[in-house]
């Protein structure tokens, strides 16, 4: 989930930055410092957008920089046990395919696609059903929920979500678009028989 958040940060200003705007210049470490970092608490920082307040500059012995407490505003994505979400088919193998979620991948394992028997297709690069027919590849549009989250703050890319779309609602999005149809389809044959 996405959220905005309002965070307090100590900043240090390097003395070869004091001629620079000082607003500006603590945006841009903030930046370098937080951006793509996650935590366990507020999930993976996407961005800092505002710095809201500046706290009073300390200097420490023997260092030339000026030290800030620093108030900004961030965007974070922290995916939340039960959340749907859909995501693009970023990669397809042998055991499942990799969705993206905005700044994380979640694994959608071949036994939470469908109550089908999913076969991988090497050759196409795709999981196919083995009653339905149905696939799934690279770039497709998917729903899913997650059911399991495990982020590791000092390797990001250690990170893991968990996936399932064996429940109502959730599959390919052509899928979900297909049983719409149908159903108003048939709710439209329905009204018709009814009313003659």
């Amino acid at each position: 989930m996405y959220k905005k958040a309002k965070l307090i940060d100590t900043v240090r200003l390097p003395p070869e930055r004091l001629g620079e705007e000082t607003i500006a210049v603590l945006k841009d470490l903030l930046r370098d410092k937080l951006e793509g970092r996650i935590d366990k608490m507020l999930g993976s920082i996407i961005a800092v957008t505002d710095v809201l307040d500046i706290g009073e500059g300390r200097i420490l012995a023997g260092d030339g920089a000026i030290y800030y407490d620093v108030t900004f505003n961030a965007i974070t994505f922290k995916p939340e046990l039960q959340e749907i979400l859909e995501g693009k088919v970023v990669e397809i193998v042998e055991f499942g395919a990799f969705v993206g979620l905005g700044p994380l991948d979640g694994l959608l394992h071949v036994s939470q696609i469908a109550d089908d028997y999913i076969s991988y297709d090497e050759k196409n690069a795709r999981l196919v059903g083995k009653e339905t027919g149905r696939a799934i590849a690279e770039g497709d549009m998917l729903r899913a929920r997650i059911v399991a989250v495990s982020l590791n703050e000092r390797e990001p890319r250690e990170s893991k979500i968990g996936l399932t779309m064996r429940q109502a609602a959730l599959g390919k999005v052509e899928w979900l678009a297909e049983a719409r149809d149908k159903a108003k389809k048939e709710e439209e044959e329905q009204n018709a028989r009814t009313s003659v």
